[in-house]
């Protein structure tokens, strides 16, 4: 191949994994080309060139760490100077020009020096990243992205020195990253405090100026979408403390100085500037506001109205589902905070059913809050609104709370869907949890709604809510009522009590029997009214409540037959006694277990849900108790049978020794009926109670 030959071979676009090949046809030439002594020095520098510039490319194929985008890149810079070189000692030739060995030299040198000055261009693959200490930006040729897309997050808001704070950052698949802690109030600062790895395979210390271990950078550029290190509070640190990122999402994708989580001493004062901004994201990004704490509830009740889940807690707690308005003129600042890790959203409504309400929701996305405001269409998941009516928008995850604040004005005629907030609505207060890119499911529970109608610009309150309708409270409260005490006792009454209360009568009946009666019927009238209530409330049938219906109904049937069975009772010496004897034990005893297998599947229905597992463990040890005093009575029942049979074989005193017995088993059942009925009420209470909270 000639050299004029080789020039248009450029024109293809030479790769540099073809340089090798090149490398065989420079030595080729270099002896051929003998009769031209030009061209024979030109290949021979040729060949000085290209057997150094081959290594380099064999050395960068080796390294496993080149696989950043800047180093993909030095091969083809390393090519395209090779090509110029060609061109420039090309055109020589043909020109029939002698080139001096001092020209090679430098010619060579020159393009050595141009391989050399491209290296500041490549990034920082292994994370040792000292000399951006400062500025935190990467040296990648490109502009930082505006809105952040990763958090910093912590696991305290105070600090004292010597204190270790978790500190976790977090968001969607990111390449490279580099953590600083530095003085809130003065983010030029140097780095503040030193750190602890949690893993050594996806982090390093880094020393930033005279501080040791001051930094945190990666060690690969292996995608990860969470890191965890512990920052060390120093004895000078000053009063508060703010932690900055600089992300690598790709190459040229990256975020420079994402403000943090910010930590103060105690009983430090308020800082001397916003705590949210840093010098690079108030000119590379929109401001984003993160809370520096969570909310808390002083002025509840005559600042601001406020509604709190459970009654009266304290919104700085990790149980505490909380709602506040403040009127600030003509705009309201509101306040959302509770236990979530997908999504926190409230509803103005104007009646107590989901459908046509103006809503406003919190998601996390990726450790990343997003609020908007959005309309609820019947049960149908809920519209976000593309265009934001909100402003001053801040939020918060730490320790399982979302947090969220922003403002709206009292009229916004402009926004289709949006209610004025001078006027009387119910309101409604959800959670559930949300997919990837922040898709948000169906609340596991039912919302918290306000028992009535409430204008959160008017007076100030503090009130609580429910997240159980009130005839569904009525409801389960009924079946607990009549499934834990009245059938229990009744049962007990008409199995053991015949032969104690014999001789005594009421209302012309053994009393026995007229106390199992009126507690028999107590309990059909209780379940017949409980029975309607849920069918009021859902306006039909309930197709989310699993079996929980299915067995309701046929324990409802069952009750109703058992009265209507009694009255076709026979004689208590026909032949067919026996037949009704044991039907009507089956029926009964069948009615009892189903309704406690009902009660433990409607304890944890949305309508209803009781604390868990709270609930199940109440409802074992109910089911253990009575079944324990049932056992105790038939063991008293058959050790007084063998005791009497024992007297009647004796033949001694025979009638004195039976009363004596008699009376003793007589008083023993006594005793334990009434502690039977003490414990029924306590687990009755117990349940009423939970109900009540709810």
């Amino acid at each position: 191949m000639r050299l004029t030959e080789y020039r248009k071979h450029l024109g293809s676009k030479l790769k540099h994994e073809e340089l090798p090949l090149i490398l065989g046809m420079i030595k080729g030439n270099a002896v051929r080309c003998k009769s031209n002594r030009s061209c024979n020095v030109v290949w021979v520098a040729l060949l000085q060139v290209a057997k150094p510039v081959t290594a380099l490319l064999g050395h960068f194929k080796r390294r496993s760490s080149c696989k950043a985008k800047s180093l993909e890149v030095k091969p083809q810079i390393i090519t395209l100077a090779f090509n110029y070189l060609v061109f420039i000692l090309s055109q020589k030739c043909s020109c029939h020009v002698m080139l001096s060995q001092m020209e090679l030299s430098g010619l060579a040198f020159a393009v050595w020096m141009f391989i050399c000055l491209c290296g500041p261009l490549d990034g920082y693959p292994n994370g040792k990243i000292r000399e951006v200490c400062s500025s935190m930006m990467p040296h990648h040729g490109s502009s930082p992205q505006l809105s952040p897309e990763h958090i910093i997050t912590v696991n305290g808001t105070e600090f004292k020195p010597g204190d270790r704070i978790e500190v976790n950052l977090s968001g969607p698949d990111f390449e490279g990253f580099f953590i600083q802690a530095r003085d809130a109030e003065h983010l030029d600062s140097p780095a503040v405090g030193s750190f602890i790895l949690a893993d050594q395979r996806l982090s390093q210390l880094l020393t930033c100026g005279h501080t040791k271990n001051s930094a945190v950078s990666h060690t690969s550029k292996a995608k990860k979408k969470y890191v965890k290190v512990y920052w060390i509070a120093p004895g000078d640190a000053p009063k508060h403390v703010q932690f900055l990122a600089t992300v690598v999402k790709k190459y040229k994708t990256f975020w420079v100085k994402i403000p943090g989580a910010i930590v103060s001493q105690p009983n430090a004062p308020s800082p001397t500037m916003p705590l949210h901004r840093t010098s690079e994201t108030v000119s590379a990004s929109h401001p984003i506001s993160y809370l520096t704490k969570p909310f808390n509830a002083s002025g509840c009740g005559n600042k601001k109205f406020c509604i709190r889940n459970p009654s009266s807690c304290d919104p700085e707690s990790a149980s505490c589902f909380f709602l506040s308005f403040r009127q600030e003129k003509s705009s309201v600042l509101i306040e959302m905070s509770g236990p979530s890790e997908g999504y926190l959203a409230f509803a103005l409504s104007h009646d107590q059913w989901m459908g046509g309400d103006d809503a406003y929701v919190c998601v996390n996305e990726d450790h990343h809050v997003s609020v908007s405001t959005a309309y609820l269409k019947g049960r149908s998941p809920p519209v976000l609104n593309s265009e934001n009516a909100l402003e001053d928008v801040s939020w918060r995850l730490a320790d399982g709370v979302l947090q969220c604040s922003f403002r709206r004005n009292i009229h916004l005629t402009a926004h289709k869907g949006r209610f004025n907030l001078d006027a009387s609505y119910y309101i409604f207060l959800a959670d559930g949890e949300a997919s990837e890119g922040g898709l948000i499911h169906k609340h596991h529970r039912q919302p918290l709604i306000t028992s009535g109608m409430y204008n959160i610009t008017g007076l100030p309150q503090d009130i609580g809510g429910s997240r159980s309708p009130r005839l569904i409270k009525a409801h389960g409260a009924l079946m607990f009522v009549a499934w834990i005490t009245t059938v229990s006792v009744g049962v007990i009454v008409a199995r053991f009590f015949k032969p104690v209360w014999s001789h005594s009568f009421l209302f012309g009946k053994e009393m026995w029997f007229q106390v199992h009666r009126m507690l028999m019927l107590t309990t059909v009238m209780l379940t017949s009214i409980s029975f309607v209530l849920p069918f009021i409330y859902r306006g039909g049938w309930s197709k989310q409540a699993g079996f929980h219906p299915y067995l309701g109904c046929t324990v409802m049937a069952l009750a109703i037959c058992q009265p209507l069975m009694a009255g076709f009772r026979p004689s208590p010496h026909a032949p067919r006694r026996q037949l009704f004897n044991w039907f009507h034990w089956s029926t009964g005893t069948t009615a009892r277990i189903l309704a406690v297998v009902t009660m433990f599947l409607g304890m944890d229905l949305p309508a209803l849900d009781l604390s868990d597992p709270w609930d199940t463990y109440m409802m074992i040890g109910f089911v253990a108790w009575h079944v324990g005093i049932d056992v105790l009575l038939e063991i008293h029942s058959y050790c007084l049978i063998r005791k009497v049979e024992v007297i009647e074989d004796d033949r001694i005193q025979i009638l004195q020794s039976l009363t004596s017995a008699e009376a003793e088993g007589h008083l023993f059942k006594q005793i334990v009926l009434t502690i039977y009925v003490c414990g029924n009420i306590v687990f009755l209470i117990a349940f009423l109670a939970a109900i009540n909270q709810i």
